[in-house]
């Protein structure tokens, strides 16, 4: 089957659905590769380095299967032909209507942005792969328009403090731009209605700011939802005291199929130092904001910019590229179960029935809810099983003093029927027993192969021993001594094994 690559019909888009190293990769699936001329100019992948990954230059509309980054044009539509496959981001949450005009065509169409949040399907969804370039990127053109430092210096001219940026939203982006702006030197908070993300934000260098509410659960579908009115006006009062403090605040907050919440109010704006800076990243779908403008960038009167841009993950245009590009051929190495270039949709897959919109035609939209992770009432339950199985291995107080007891009697049964001789060499043996399992048993895990050396020479003290009573005339101890030697040997033996192979595994090759 052909697959071609269109060049993106969206005015500004700088990203290509195909690199030349996933066209490669397409390749190897079995399938042929058509590109449209100039398709990944923006993204710096000239015409010539496809020939060269393989791939041909032509009319990619006429493939089999067409891959594009934006929701198709309706000349698109048009010059796809009967039967073909579709496959690219569609924003269905914002136009739902879309999949309604997609159905009248004798096509199949499956949405990039439709991929379900499930452990299986990561290495194909795209939103996440996007947002985590936004995140980067949001942080960039903060820095940019801040004009100062992010990390803190002293210096003999004076000390400079540090910036202190608030992120709206721990999700991807919002991780990543946590991530960006730690490395960067800032002081850096974050706010997220779901609890879960307290410990992802502060292994990124963040403080996670809790608002205490009944309402903020662990999150079932991997999304934060809409809070009550109880949540918000606590929110509120969170980010007016935040927004008069930081110095950079970035807002991550988006709601799937719903415009975004509206976080930062113009009163809070008004508030804050001249020279700060917001970057909305959902003033694509209404703002965390208020004054915001999608795709364009508006400075307050009192100094504050704020920042709409909607093509954060376009302006690194070539990873963003191979990023997606990527997730595309994950995708179709799952569309091609025997890699012989053949496209093979399975709707009993949930990641397959979830992405596909239109079926020959068929409206399939939209998919049966996918549960995404698990229900959060299922720890307790974990806990407790947990606990109980712990407590049937742990042994009773009452049965552990039994066989201390049993034991201790036989060691004193065999000491009265031995020989005087052999009295005082058993009284050593159990003393002996009892001092190892106190100081062996309390040994780190970490330190048992370098005790293994004291073992050793405890081993060869014995083999020493045993070999000088061996062969004296009695029958007894010469077998004793056999068996000594023969045990001891084998811990000597193994312990230099284990030792040599630890040992092993830091020599270079």
């Amino acid at each position: 089957m052909l697959i071609g690559v269109v060049k993106e019909s969206k005015p500004g888009e700088t990203r290509v659905a195909t690199t030349p190293t996933t066209a490669a990769q397409l390749l190897q699936l079995g399938y042929e590769v058509v590109v449209e001329p100039g398709a990944g100019a923006a993204s710096s992948f000239p015409d010539e380095a496809y020939i060269e990954a393989g791939a041909t230059l032509g009319d990619a509309l006429a493939a089999d299967i067409v891959l594009g980054v934006n929701p198709p044009s309706e000349e698109q539509l048009d010059g796809l032909r009967e039967g073909a496959t579709l496959i690219s981001q569609l924003g269905l949450a914002g136009e739902p209507g879309r999949a309604d005009a997609l159905a009248g065509r004798p096509i199949t169409v499956l949405g990039m942005d439709a991929v379900p949040r499930i452990s299986r399907a990561q290495s194909l969804d795209v939103l996440s792969s996007m947002a985590n370039i936004a995140g980067y990127r949001a942080v960039v053109e903060a820095a940019h328009e801040f004009g100062r430092f992010f990390t803190g210096q002293v210096t003999a001219a004076g000390k400079v403090p540090p910036a202190k940026v608030l992120v709206a939203g721990a999700g991807v982006a919002g991780l990543a731009a946590i991530g960006t702006a730690g490395s960067l030197g800032a002081v850096v908070r974050a706010t997220d209605p779901r609890p879960e993300v307290a410990d992802q934000v502060r292994s990124l260098g963040g403080e996670y700011l809790s608002i205490e509410s009944v309402e903020a659960q662990v999150s079932a579908t991997g999304y934060a939802k809409e809070m009550g009115d109880g949540y918000k006006a606590r929110e509120q009062e969170l980010y007016a005291a935040q927004c008069q403090d930081v110095d950079i605040v970035i807002t991550t907050a988006l709601i799937p199929g719903r415009p975004a919440p509206r976080l930062i109010t113009a009163e809070m704006v008004a508030a804050m130092k001249p020279g700060s800076v917001i970057v909305d990243m959902a003033a694509s779908n209404g703002g965390n904001v208020e004054g915001s403008v999608g795709g364009r960038k508006v400075v307050t009167d009192n100094g504050v910019t704020i920042i709409g841009y909607t093509d954060l993950a376009g302006r690194l245009p070539a990873q963003a590229s191979q990023l997606y590009g990527t997730n595309l051929v994950n995708l179709m190495k799952l569309l091609t179960p025997d890699k012989d270039g053949t496209l093979v949709l399975d709707f009993d897959d949930v990641v397959q029935r979830s992405m596909t919109v239109v079926r020959k035609g068929e409206l399939t939209w939209p998919p049966p809810p996918v549960q995404v992770s698990a229900a959060p009432a299922a720890a307790p339950a974990a806990a407790t099983v947990r606990a109980e199985s712990v407590h049937q291995r742990v042994v009773s107080p009452a049965k552990r003093f039994t066989a201390v007891a049993a034991v201790g009697a036989l060691l004193f049964l065999i000491a009265a029927l031995s020989p005087r001789a052999l009295q005082g060499h058993l009284t050593v043996f159990a003393l002996a027993i009892v001092v190892g399992y106190y100081v062996i048993g309390h040994v780190h895990h970490a330190l048992h192969t370098p005790l293994m050396s004291v073992t050793n020479a405890i081993s060869g003290v014995i083999v020493v021993g045993a070999l000088l009573q061996i062969g004296h005339g009695d029958t007894a101890i010469t077998a004793v001594s056999t068996v000594a030697i023969l045990l001891a040997a084998i811990n000597v033996f193994g312990g230099f094994a284990v030792t040599r192979r630890m040992l092993a595994m830091f020599s270079r090759s």
